[in-house]
């Protein structure tokens, strides 16, 4: 389970943007940086490919939701 998953955007302008993320793993702290076309590079993370995969498709989805959706929601 991921829990404590932060991000901040390390571009702000044009469409090849990146966001530094981070959040804790099985107890282990895991860094990257997210780009803007779903490719992750890992400053701390598992080795194991299994882990390594899982966790690129987990933090894919959340930055979907928290940067893309979040991005087209209406203001209420």
């Amino acid at each position: 389970m991921i829990v404590h998953f932060q991000y901040k955007p390390l571009t702000v302008l044009g469409r090849k943007q990146k966001w530094a993320f981070s959040c804790y793993y099985e107890g282990s702290f895991v860094s990257g940086t997210y780009h803007h076309n779903g490719d992750i590079l890992w400053q701390s993370g598992p080795h194991e490919p299994e882990k390594q995969k899982f966790l690129k498709e987990a933090i894919h989805d959340l930055m979907l939701y928290h940067v893309y959706e979040s991005e087209h929601q209406p203001n209420v």
